[in-house]
């Protein structure tokens, strides 16, 4: 096998863990990762094809992986697979570049082993999630893994919020991104009492409480959030 099958097959399962780790990718996209032109991704794609892979193709919008194909070796929970995603958003602030490629590619395979379900909630997540380095170790919460549950699964959350005249009151919203600062972890919610978006700090959130009811996800990224509201 010369250099250049290496090359291919290297970029052959790639793109497969590519195909298993989104609902929908585009040769545009493929094309871009691996450095080759969309001429070359349509070969590998008809070449994966070739090889029993079930691949759909959606005319204009790209191609995903027929429903089912790969049953996963490994099962992670739902807590597990938003940890594995906030640990990502942690490396990501690394200054190494090539420590960033070597995890970014291992979170690819992990992902590429979760059901589709858990795959669109961890993508979720991973788009609904900021992080900058937290230097004031003393502020804290433990209850970052209930909203992450409550904002990729929908549920409107009832929670009891002491604001910084340490008044209290209680309040139904709807989890939209989390966000850590360089003092505290941030949750942007609907706040169905104001009417709006509003932000929450977790340390100041007193009682939680997920409900079984849920809300229409908000149809906006969070940049398209920050650039309406900020």
């Amino acid at each position: 096998m010369n250099e250049n099958d290496t090359k291919r097959l290297s970029r052959l399962t790639a793109i497969l863990t590519q195909l298993q780790t989104k609902r929908l990718i585009t040769s545009t996209t493929l094309s871009e990762k691996f450095g080759v032109s969309v001429r070359t991704i349509y070969r590998d794609i008809r070449a994966l094809e070739q090889a029993g892979v079930p691949i759909l193709t959606e005319e204009g919008k790209g191609y995903s992986l027929m429903e089912g194909y790969k049953i996963p070796p490994i099962m992670f929970t739902e807590s597990q697979a938003n940890a594995l995603i906030l640990a990502e958003q942690l490396v990501l602030k690394n200054k190494d570049a090539s420590f960033i490629k070597d995890y970014s590619e291992a979170i690819d395979k992990i992902k590429a082993v979760l059901r589709q379900t858990e795959k669109d909630k961890v993508n979720l997540l991973a788009d609904r999630t900021r992080f900058e380095q937290n230097i004031n170790g003393e502020r804290n919460s433990n209850n970052l893994s209930q909203f992450q549950n409550a904002l990729t699964n929908f549920f409107v959350t009832k929670i009891d919020y002491t604001n910084e005249e340490n008044k209290t009151s209680s309040r139904l919203i709807e989890p939209f991104a989390l966000l850590s600062t360089q003092e505290n972890w941030l949750l942007v919610a609907w706040c169905r009492l104001r009417k709006d978006f509003r932000y929450f700090r977790l340390d100041r959130i007193t009682k939680l409480e997920i409900l079984s009811e849920k809300f229409a996800p908000h149809k906006l990224t969070l940049q398209e959030y920050f650039d309406k509201y900020y």
